[in-house]
């Protein structure tokens, strides 16, 4: 039988139980040896007689039983696998991640596309419940992953994702946002969001023209974030080996730099927003509640889902039962009132 800890580190409590039984050990052995000093064997029965050892041993028992079930409640076993139906809300989410050459440039470390990739996976763990897609272009465009909930397989095939991707050098953002608006799944004018991930570069592609236009037939809010330094800029690395030669043209090295003009245009005339991540590490979580979240959600099929069964309350109950049970010793086992010593006393 599979068994599985939802929250392992509720073990630790145990320590606290096993210092208790030390320190009640202990105490039982202080009074005994005191008991010894005091009287004789023969009246020591009399002072502590059997039944009532027997009922403080009982009720330390019953009470260590109830620490210990409780601690096992809080590690949240759970055993037994059962289907059961989750109603999935959200929205439809596009990644649209630039894999021009000029997307190697490493002013932001370790470079601009390994940079993008980072931002997506921080964005897909703050994600619960959203469809994603995920299109790269450079010179033409290709749909890598359809939408899906699946983030496993999403980040495989993010992961897979370089300047190979896409065999014709250049960067046509409008071909891009064009070809990602034809992989959202849902017809109805909401719910739909766009992500784009990209240094800004376009040859002549009207991106502006292709964002308002979706915008207007689909309602898809585009948000885009820029990669690289808009000021100073940075060279392109000739090759993916790690060398020092760098891409030229005419004989002068070239200098990529962040166009950030373009994209806060195409953000502002969807609805969306521009991030001008550059060269900085950006809180993407913050980025995805901020802004992505607020896209209005829609409430997607039923998904089954094949889970363990939560076994706690099992545990909570035994609990109860200990607790219970030390509490009403007093009426299952002789009181003191019956001891010999005191019925003596009350006879003379």
């Amino acid at each position: 039988m599979e068994i599985q800890y939802g929250n392992p580190f509720a073990l630790n409590w145990l320590w606290l139980a096993l210092a208790c039984v030390v320190v009640i050990v202990w105490a039982a052995v202080r009074m005994r040896a005191k008991l010894r000093r005091f009287a004789t064997a023969n009246f020591n029965s009399q002072l502590l007689p059997p039944h009532h050892r027997l009922r403080t041993a009982v009720r330390t028992v019953l009470l260590l039983l109830t620490f210990l079930f409780l601690t096992i409640a809080l590690v949240d076993i759970r055993w037994g696998k059962v289907w059961r139906e989750v109603p999935q809300k959200g929205i439809e989410v596009m990644f649209v991640v630039d894999v021009s050459r000029s997307m190697l440039a490493e002013d932001a470390t370790p470079n601009r596309l390994s940079r993008a990739k980072q931002q997506i996976n921080d964005m897909l763990d703050v994600m619960a419940g959203d469809r994603v897609g995920l299109v790269v272009f450079a010179g033409e465009v290709r749909q890598v992953v359809p939408m899906t909930n699946h983030y496993d397989d999403f980040r495989r095939s993010l992961k897979e994702v370089g300047t190979h991707s896409i065999r014709r050098g250049g960067s046509r953002l409008g071909d891009a946002i064009r070809v990602a608006s034809k992989g959202f799944l849902s017809k109805t004018n909401d719910h739909k969001a766009m992500v784009i991930l990209t240094d800004g570069e376009d040859q002549e592609s009207e991106p502006l023209k292709v964002a308002k236009q979706i915008h207007q037939d689909q309602g898809v809010r585009i948000f885009t974030i820029g990669l690289g330094n808009m000021s100073e800029g940075a060279r392109i690395p000739a090759g993916t080996d790690g060398d020092s030669n760098y891409v030229t043209y005419d004989g002068q090295q070239v200098w990529s730099k962040l166009d950030g003009a373009i994209l806060q245009a195409v953000a502002t005339e969807t609805n969306g927003a521009f991030i001008p991540a550059e060269t900085k590490q950006v809180d993407m979580a913050s980025v995805y509640h901020q802004y992505v979240a607020k896209v209005e959600q829609q409430q997607f099929e039923t998904a089954k889902i094949n889970q363990y069964e939560a076994r706690f309350q099992w545990f909570v109950g035994l609990a109860l039962i200990s607790f219970l049970c030390e509490a009403f010793m007093t009426h299952w086992l002789p009181t003191s009132s019956d001891d010999p010593v005191q019925a003596e006393g009350q006879a003379i």
